[in-house]
């Protein structure tokens, strides 16, 4: 362990878990307000107290079984890594990207946990939190708590989520930080009666509920257009299905099917519908490359705007982002519903819905005068494979694709009738998309402002579910 004037003494861990020798530090590192190393000895809400971790819940870590036997790997058990945390970071916990097999499990120091275990990376990414809906193991990069009758699992999962900020505090290490198990082992939080623990989880949830419930919806919506539009504009379903002498198509409007021709012409990329166009899809579109946006140092005064560089592009969010100042140009500034794609490191393209920001080197805002942005944005997801290819190949760090490659991009392009008819099946679905996901990033942020007063008691929860604040 680095030494450090805060850890003072060691003494023995009040309970036996798989979590190495090292027994808890009697320091104190206080957090925000619930979490704590060491008890921090501050005043509490009205029957609150603060509490050992570990006399709450049963304190487990994880572990990588043997990539040398690959019959330890590809069970059905499911192993949390740090990308599955990171992806369901504050939510449950369901499926994950690798499994381990019983085999591997009793061979390794990895554990199965129950549902409702709440997880902790404390090494490699420190601060991201989720809970198994389902039995599961984790790599060794996670603490894991099995909590017991006195504390609620979903209420032990939002409280480190108000203190994710804190965790950096508890941590060491310059290029790669991690919390140790002596800090893990003195973890103390502060917490309510057992009845007030549920109903505050209960509020939270409630909030999550509706946002996944909203994110489920906007997901099959897209799956759902995705398969129209493949349908229609690159497998060409519904003109075979009238060459062969159908009278109508399932997903399609009579009218567009009437307007479809019977025959297809040959074409550089193959066959296509007569009367059908090719294109590059830099001629569909204006690709317009972002700022370095450094250059442009944000002032404080109120006009300032985000940063969206690629990772928040991923992300969908423009939280904890950098800042420009307000001189940026109109046409970089982005908005909900700009269609944005990455064209270096991770290429991407996705609908933002992130709020108002400024447009970052190495994303394109892709608009079209003509073509609808579904129309656009399909296209160039049809294209990503071989655009990420490219990228691949560069023998460079940062990967990337050129103008160019854009140009040499061939699409399909019907006549203005089928587009129109097209654009009332496929339009509607994308404003309800953008119409959730605006929702819920107004209730992620209430349930964001609603958790560090719920946690830290200055808004108390009475079992009955009514809310009032403390004087």
């Amino acid at each position: 362990m680095p030494n450090d004037t805060r850890k003072l003494s060691t003494e023995t861990s009040p309970r036996t878990s798989r979590t190495g020798g090292r027994a808890a530090t009697t320091g104190v590192i206080p957090g925000r307000f619930a979490l704590s190393v060491g008890n921090p000895d501050l005043p509490s809400p009205h029957r609150w107290r603060w509490e050992l971790l570990t006399n709450l819940a049963r304190l487990e870590t994880g572990h990588t079984p043997s990539r040398r036997h690959p019959e330890y790997w590809d069970g059905d058990i499911p192993w949390i890594g740090i990308k599955d945390a990171a992806e369901h970071h504050g939510r449950d916990l369901f499926e994950t990207a690798q499994y381990v097999t019983q085999q591997g499990i009793d061979n390794s120091a990895a554990r199965v946990l129950p549902r409702g275990t709440v997880c902790l990376s404390r090494t490699a990414s420190i601060g991201y939190i989720t809970r198994m809906g389902v039995p599961m193991a984790t790599s060794q990069d996670f603490v894991n708590w099995v909590c017991g009758p006195k504390l609620d699992s979903r209420l032990l999962l939002y409280l480190l989520l108000s203190e994710v900020e804190s965790l950096s505090r508890f941590a060491y290490g310059t290029t790669h930080q991690t919390i140790y198990f002596p800090e893990v082992k003195a973890f103390h939080v502060c917490v309510p009666p057992r009845a007030e623990q549920r109903s505050i989880a209960g509020i939270l949830r409630s909030l999550d509920e509706k946002i996944e419930q909203n994110n489920r919806l906007a997901q099959a919506l897209e799956r759902l257009a995705r398969a129209i539009f493949r349908a229609w504009f690159v497998d060409f379903e519904p003109v075979k299905a009238k060459a062969t002498g159908a009278a109508s198509f399932p997903s399609m409007p009579q009218l567009a099917f009437d307007a479809l021709p019977t025959r297809f012409i040959d074409t550089e990329i193959g066959p296509v519908p007569e009367a059908w166009e090719v294109k590059g899809v830099a001629s569909i579109a204006t690709f317009l490359n972002g700022l370095a946006l450094q250059k442009y140092p944000p002032r404080d005064d109120g006009e300032d705007l985000r940063v969206i560089k690629i990772a928040e592009l991923r992300k969908g969010s423009a939280e904890g982002s950098a800042w420009a100042n307000g001189d940026v140009a109109k046409r970089y500034v982005i908005g909900d519903g700009d269609l944005l794609f990455s064209w270096s490191g991770t290429l991407e393209a996705a609908f933002w819905f992130g709020g108002k920001g400024a447009l970052n080197q190495h994303l394109f805002k892709v608009t079209s005068s003509r073509f609808p942005s579904w129309f656009c944005f399909h296209w160039i997801r049809q294209h990503l494979p071989w655009f990420r290819a490219i990228a691949a190949s560069k023998a460079t760090t940062m990967g990337h694709i050129k103008r160019g490659h854009l140009q040499e991009t061939l699409v399909v392009v019907p006549p203005t009738e089928i587009l129109h008819e097209a654009n009332e099946v496929i339009g509607p679905m994308y404003d309800l998309f953008g119409q959730l996901m605006i929702e819920s990033r107004t209730l992620a942020a209430m349930r964001d402002a609603l958790l560090p007063k719920l946690l830290s008691g200055e808004v108390r929860v009475k079992v009955d579910g009514e809310v009032d604040s403390e004087s």
